[in-house]
C-alpha cells in the first residue's frame, strides 16, 4: 500500500502565504506517511484579477511557483502534485493552467494543461465565469507511471467530462488527481456525485485536493477534498477549512476490483442507433 494526502486550502492573491500555508500542510502530510502529495487548483495565486494571474505566468522550468514545488518534493522525498499554476502560453493575454507533477529527487516528471474551460453563468446568476478569456486550454491527456500506479492528472471542470477519463483508463490509468476550486453552488450540487462517478466508472483512485473557504478576491470556493476508492467509498474527505486527509492506495484491492468486476472489458462502443 502506499499512502496519498490530498490539501485543502483557501489561497489568495499573497504567493509568499500561500506558498507558507502549502509547506505547513505538506510537512503534516509527511508527518503522517504520505508518499503521494496534492495540492489543489490556484494553491499558490488565487488572483484579485484574471489579468493579475496572467501576469505571473512562468516559463516552463523557471520561476519561484515551479521552485518552491521541486524544493518541497526534494526537501521532503515525496512526490508532489502541484494544483495548478499559471504558465506562459503563445496566446497574447492568456496563460495555461499548467498542473505538474514533481518526483522525490524534486524532477518534473509530468505536465497536464487543463483542457475544458469553466465558461458558465451559475443558475441564479450571481456568478458568471469565462475562463477562456484569459486561459489557452490544452489539448492532451496525461497518465505517467509512478511507483503508486499509472496516474492520471485532470483539473476541477474536467470532472464533468467522462471522455477524458476514459481516455486516461484507456492508457491504463489507476489513480487520478484532480486538484480543484469548484465554487460553492456547483459543489453542492455536484462535486461528490461526479468524483465518485469518475471512481466507479473508471474502476480507478481518485484524489480530489479543493480550495475550500472564502477568498479574498470575493470567491467561496466548496471545499470537501476527498479520497475515493475504485468502488467508490469515499476513504476520507474533509468538509470545510484548511487542512489535510490521508488514505491508503491498495493496488491489490484495484487489481482485484477490475478482475472480478470487468466493467472497462464490457464496453460496446459499435452501438448503432435503430
Amino acid at each position: 500500500m502506499s499512502k496519498v494526502a490530498a490539501i485543502q486550502m483557501a489561497s489568495g492573491p499573497n504567493i509568499q502565504s500561500n506558498f507558507d500555508n502549502a509547506t505547513k500542510l505538506i510537512i503534516e502530510a509527511v508527518k503522517k506517511d504520505a508518499q503521494l502529495i496534492v495540492l489543489p487548483e490556484n494553491f499558490a495565486l488565487m488572483a484579485m484579477t484574471e489579468d493579475e494571474r496572467v501576469s505571473h505566468a512562468e516559463e516552463p522550468g523557471h520561476g519561484v511557483m515551479q521552485n518552491f514545488l521541486a524544493s518541497q518534493a526534494k526537501r521532503h522525498d515525496v512526490w508532489l502534485v502541484g494544483g495548478t499554476i499559471p504558465m506562459k502560453s503563445s496566446v497574447p493575454g492568456k496563460a495555461r493552467a499548467a498542473c505538474l507533477l514533481f518526483d522525490n529527487q524534486g524532477n518534473q516528471v509530468a505536465r497536464y494543461d487543463k483542457i475544458h474551460m469553466f465558461d458558465v453563468v451559475l443558475q441564479d446568476g450571481s456568478e458568471s465565469y469565462n475562463e477562456s478569456e484569459t486561459t489557452d486550454s490544452g489539448d492532451q491527456a496525461v497518465v505517467v507511471d509512478t511507483p503508486f500506479g499509472r496516474l492520471g492528472l485532470a483539473v476541477c471542470y474536467d470532472l464533468r467530462f467522462p471522455e477524458l477519463f476514459r481516455t486516461m483508463n484507456d492508457s491504463g490509468m489507476e489513480i487520478c488527481v484532480l486538484p480543484s476550486a469548484f465554487t460553492a453552488i456547483t459543489g453542492k450540487a455536484h462535486w461528490e456525485p461526479l468524483v465518485r462517478a469518475r471512481a466507479i466508472e473508471n474502476l480507478c483512485y481518485m484524489i480530489a485536493s479543493a480550495q475550500g473557504g472564502f477568498h479574498i478576491n470575493g470567491r467561496e470556493t466548496y471545499g470537501h477534498s476527498m479520497i475515493v476508492d475504485p468502488w467508490g467509498n469515499v476513504l476520507e474527505r474533509l468538509p470545510n477549512g484548511t487542512g489535510i486527509i490521508v488514505a491508503d492506495i491498495d493496488k491489490g484491492f484495484l487489481d482485484r476490483t477490475r478482475q472480478n468486476f470487468p466493467v472497462l472489458e464490457h464496453r460496446r462502443l459499435n452501438c448503432k442507433i435503430s
